[in-house]
């Protein structure tokens, strides 16, 4: 009999302890501590670089740690966030790949029964591990269930087609129906949203909420995070170095990370302020021995003498107080400053009135901006999101109808796309930004906002090349830029692609109090519940569209 790979259901298990993984002379990952058992829904967040994909192949078994133990019980599979692009299997090879375990086991099964029926020696034991086995993996229902999901997903379901043929969304979903189909103990899911539409995205989080084995979810996907995980575990930097495991589920994490930072922040500067009075004090003391101590003419050598002895005395102790104290507690993480935004009250900064444009936003739209206006713009793929914020920005000419500007309007659009790559520094592309910007009138000296002090990249990061910059920290970047002008009107188009789960939700709080006018298109599940009190303008597709 071929030996089969049976889940252990509700005896699964997958551990790790004190796991250490070293790349290129760098701790990627420290001191993780994991426990995934049946039902538990695990969150991994932490900015690009923290070692989440790493992780994931650590818990596979793809990779070894420089230091820890794993443990696993139970049938595991993972989805890792790329695939081949170059593939000759077909959907069916997929299909076949995942539940190779179920065919096998009913191949065995009508095996033992025919050996049954030959009243072979021994054949009612084979027959009924044979049938434990595959009643153990719902071996009949498996190819039914793959299909559900399939659909679920808005995937291909020919068995027939070529991988090669289909896009890399495509083949995603197909991998990812697999894997939900098969229904393995222990999921690892590298960025399991990617590629997916609204649909599909439902019917993710509805399977996973439902999984009954455990589950380990990398994602920025804040929407997913918050509906799925009940524990997050953050690889973001922390006070002693070591990640954080926070319950409660993403509301948990956030209420515990925050908490976390303040008394991180407190404790910096509380050390901070020491070591500076310490500093002072050590200073004041030697001034006194080299000019105060001198006591007036006609002082006997005895009072000099014992004078001096004291001040030097006093230099001794505050220098050793000051080399005792150390200022142990780390830099902190930057947080988002969103700058003072001007309004201008009264007036109506930008007035769009029956805009259309051929081919791209196709029924005439109108709206009308005051300084703390807030719009959501929404509506499916095509329906014109982008193409209405390009047109309220003056960067495209609407077909019909008129766009009404106030005079010295400061409007500002972050588009999806970052700016172009180039090798110049990020400070020194900034600063040239700037500088336009006070030589075109736009800003006076006075109202130039340093990059550092937006807390939307380091000094370090500052002074890298804009090549060289993650995505992360290019749309980071791309958000100083739009912010340096002061804008009356912000306009933001999917204005959190590529962040970091953390600066999203602190950029999420500081558009609800600025008194610039904001107008916001997202698919952003997160986002959009975050605005769902924001008056909506909802574009649609024109009808010939959707009955394509």
């Amino acid at each position: 009999m071929t030996t089969l790979n049976l889940p252990a259901r509700d005896r699964a298990q997958l551990t790790c302890t004190g796991v250490r993984v070293d790349r290129g002379g760098r701790t990627v990952l420290h001191q993780v501590d994991m426990k995934i058992a049946p039902g538990s829904r695990w969150g991994v967040v932490g900015e690009n670089g923290r070692g989440k994909s790493t992780l994931l192949h650590v818990l596979a078994g793809t990779l070894t740690p420089d230091e820890g133990t794993v443990h696993r019980v139970g049938t595991l599979a993972l989805a890792e966030q790329e695939m081949p692009a170059e593939d000759e299997r077909t959907v069916g090879d997929i299909v076949d790949e995942h539940l190779a375990d179920a065919r096998a086991a009913l191949r065995q099964l009508d095996a033992a029964a025919t050996d049954l029926a030959e009243a072979r020696p021994g054949a009612e034991q084979d027959y009924a591990d044979a049938l434990e086995a595959a009643q153990t993996l719902d071996a009949w229902d498996a190819d039914r269930r793959v299909d559900v999901a399939l659909a679920g997903l808005g995937a291909v379901s020919d068995r027939t087609r070529l991988l090669a043929t289909l896009s890399v969304g495509q083949r995603y979903r197909i991998r990812l129906a697999c894997l939900l189909g098969a229904e393995y103990d222990l999921l690892l899911l590298d960025e399991p949203t990617n590629h997916l539409d609204l649909a599909g995205l439902e019917y993710l989080t509805a399977r996973l909420r439902a999984h009954s084995g455990g589950v380990v979810v990398v994602s920025h996907d804040r929407a997913l995070l918050s509906d799925v995980a009940t524990t997050i575990l953050d690889l973001d930097p922390t006070r002693d170095g070591s990640p954080r495991v926070y319950g409660g589920g993403y509301t948990g994490y956030r209420e515990g990370r925050e908490a976390e930072l303040t008394r991180w922040e407190a404790e910096y500067e509380l050390q901070q302020a020491e070591h500076t009075r310490l500093k002072q004090a050590l200073s004041d003391s030697q001034n006194r021995l080299s000019t105060g101590w001198r006591p007036d003419k006609g002082t006997d050598k005895h009072q000099r003498a014992t004078r001096a002895g004291a001040l030097v005395r006093s230099v001794h102790r505050r220098q050793e107080d000051l080399e005792q104290h150390k200022v142990t507690a780390p830099v902190p993480p930057q947080r988002f400053h969103l700058p003072d935004l001007p309004a201008r009250p009264g007036v109506v900064l930008l007035r769009a009135e029956e805009v259309t444009v051929d081919g791209r936003l196709h029924r005439p739209t109108g709206l009308s901006l005051t300084s703390g206006d807030r719009l959501a713009v929404t509506g499916p793929n095509g329906a014109g999101k982008s193409t209405l914020l390009s047109v309220l920005a003056g960067q495209l000419a609407p077909t019909t109808g008129r766009l009404h500007r106030s005079r010295k309007l400061r409007l500002h659009l972050l588009g999806q796309e970052s700016p172009r790559a180039t090798r110049r520094r990020a400070h020194d592309l900034y600063r040239r930004h700037t500088a336009r910007l006070v030589s075109a009138g736009v800003l006076k000296e006075g109202e130039v906002t340093g990059l550092g002090a937006l807390g939307l990249l380091s000094s370090r990061d500052a002074n890298k090349a804009v090549a060289e910059l993650s995505m992360g920290q290019q749309r980071r970047l791309a958000l100083a830029l739009a912010l340096a002008a002061r804008p009356h009107v912000l306009l933001l188009d999917e204005p959190t692609n590529h962040l970091s789960i953390a600066l999203v939700d602190e950029l999420t709080q500081a558009l609800h109090t600025t008194e610039a006018a904001i107008v916001l298109a997202t698919h952003d599940r997160q986002m959009q519940r975050d605005i769902h009190t924001w008056p909506h303008l909802s574009l649609t597709l024109p009808v010939e569209a959707v009955r394509v």
